[in-house]
């Protein structure tokens, strides 16, 4: 039986506290390179959440029942790629059939999910034990967890599009116009986040 409230610690702990883009600094690439434009990362934030989602349900049934039963844990890593390039593949073809506009904006930013390291993070961290209980996770939380990661990921995205859009039309100085202003202002958003430590829902994390 999963406890609600660590469903709920899990849910606050993948959001705000161990955020991937601005706590834990993974899967800058999309990160910085769909969130120009609202639209474009608010599709990317849904491709996210969907490919995070299967591939936590996926590695958690192979990892559980197939590599730690016959002691092929040092496969974990090229397995876990290969689930993750399977379902982006399946997302790319959907995108491509239903959302032809949404396809060509994302551009080779979508197949650059499949070396998000971000969704490979949140495979690779379900494997190990849940901070919350101290024990492994669950199906259930394993897939929460993936959920929870992909909508942090996808928070992150969007305010920084939106703020990259608000910039567009700001005095910002020549030399900073671009990538660098982007960087800074992704800096004070990850001190910003830095500021949800301070609830402590995990041993070792927090004031």
């Amino acid at each position: 039986m999963v406890n609600p409230v660590s469903l709920i610690q899990i849910s606050v702990g993948a959001i705000f506290i161990n955020n991937f883009v601005l706590s834990r600094f993974l899967g800058l690439c999309p990160f910085f390179g769909v969130s120009k434009k609202l639209s474009s990362a608010t599709g990317m934030g849904m491709a996210v959440i969907f490919v995070m989602t299967m591939a936590s349900s996926f590695t958690w049934v192979i990892y559980n029942y197939i590599l730690h039963p016959y002691a092929l844990e040092y496969l974990r890593t090229i397995v876990f790629i290969l689930v993750i390039a399977g379902l982006v593949q399946l997302v790319e073809m959907a995108l491509q059939k239903y959302s032809p506009a949404l396809y060509e904006s994302l551009g080779i930013f979508l197949p650059l999910i499949t070396t998000n390291c971000a969704v490979l993070g949140v495979a690779i961290i379900n494997t190990d034990i849940n901070p919350v209980t101290g024990l492994p996770f669950s199906f259930i939380e394993s897939v929460w967890n993936g959920i929870m990661s992909g909508v942090g990921f996808s928070l992150a995205l969007i305010l920084m599009a939106g703020l990259r859009e608000k910039l567009e039309f700001a005095p910002v100085p020549k030399a900073l116009e671009g990538l660098p202003i982007a960087f800074i202002t992704a800096g004070l958003m990850a001190l910003a986040f830095l500021g949800f430590a301070g609830l402590n829902f995990f041993p070792g994390v927090g004031g």
